[in-house]
């Protein structure tokens, strides 16, 4: 079993795409509970599209990736935050029309110069295998940042999270907060879209933020736990990957699903077991108050203890 398990790290490429799948994992669970929470899952695919534009731009001016990609990552995430503002526009709109306006610049410009759609594999579907020491310095930089700049916007990320209109009430200056996860959300989507690619890095962002919540009701167990989770399914997906000779972006995303469908029915067979235990002494107490309870349980269930 040890030799099972060691086996892998005696090569380069896959010690290089383990450390940069398991943090890439981590900061994506980081950043997705928020985003989940927001009600805004469709915020990490449509970014990670929106900024194929950037990058696009950048290989014709011949500049850096990160740079362009970066800038222009960082100006959609801004503009949706923006947009979305608006009482007549909501999240979803302006997530919509901004990335998919950005996504078909890249398009475009990509044929334009059919000599160059090659080199966006990477950036579609991701090359973690491919990853050099370089990117995977850059993406323990960006997580580093990403997680101090949580760390003191903490309480008032919270507050914005839950009840925007009441935290401005109180002070919380709600666009700066908003402004600041935009750029924390771009950053993290730039950091590991080149490992992940445009079309799976959604799925790593969302789904341990998901599984998350359906195990706690604490947020700052959940946020732990997300981190936890899409750790835990780059490091298993690389694993996979490596013995069933398989895609690492596919494998990992496969695996947080099988995480995701193991926790559901998990908590559904436990709900059908408590309901069954109780359904009976309920119904023989008062009719009417099995009626009760289950509107009382509905609403704690929408409830968050945030501490």
């Amino acid at each position: 079993m040890i030799d099972w398990l060691a086996q892998p790290w005696s090569f380069a490429f896959f010690r290089h795409g383990m450390i940069a799948a398991t943090l890439a994992g981590g900061l994506a669970g980081l950043v997705g509970i928020y985003v989940v929470l927001r009600r805004m899952s469709y915020i990490g695919h449509g970014l990670s599209h929106a900024i194929l534009g950037g990058a696009v731009v950048g290989y014709i001016a011949n500049a850096s990736f990160y740079v362009t990609g970066g800038i222009w990552g960082a100006v959609s995430a801004l503009m949706i935050t923006g947009v979305s503002r608006s009482r007549k526009i909501g999240a979803d709109a302006a997530i919509g029309i901004i990335t998919t306006a950005s996504y078909a610049v890249g398009i475009a410009l990509i044929s334009r110069g059919h000599h160059f759609t090659r080199n966006f594999e990477a950036a579609f579907f991701g090359n973690i295998l491919g990853v050099t020491t370089s990117e995977v310095w850059l993406l323990v930089a960006v997580a580093i940042a990403v997680a101090v700049t949580i760390f003191f916007f903490y309480k008032q990320l919270l507050f914005v999270t839950f009840d925007p209109e009441v935290a401005s009430s109180f002070g919380v200056r709600t666009v700066l907060v908003d402004s600041v996860f935009s750029l924390v959300l771009a950053a993290s989507i730039i950091a590991t879209m080149r490992i992940l690619g445009v079309t799976l890095i959604a799925a790593a962002i969302v789904t341990p933020a998901v599984v998350a919540r359906l195990s706690t009701d604490s947020f700052s167990r959940m946020l732990l736990l997300s981190v936890g989770v899409g750790a835990l399914c780059g490091f298993g997906g690389m694993y996979v990957s490596y013995y069933g000779d398989i895609a690492s972006g596919a494998t990992i995303t496969l695996f947080g699903a099988a995480v995701f469908a193991v926790v559901y029915l998990g908590g559904l067979a436990r709900g059908r077991f408590s309901r069954a235990r109780r359904g009976d002494q309920t119904a023989a107490d008062d009719p009417g108050e099995g009626l009760v309870g289950f509107a009382a349980r509905a609403t704690a269930l929408a409830d968050i203890d945030i501490h």
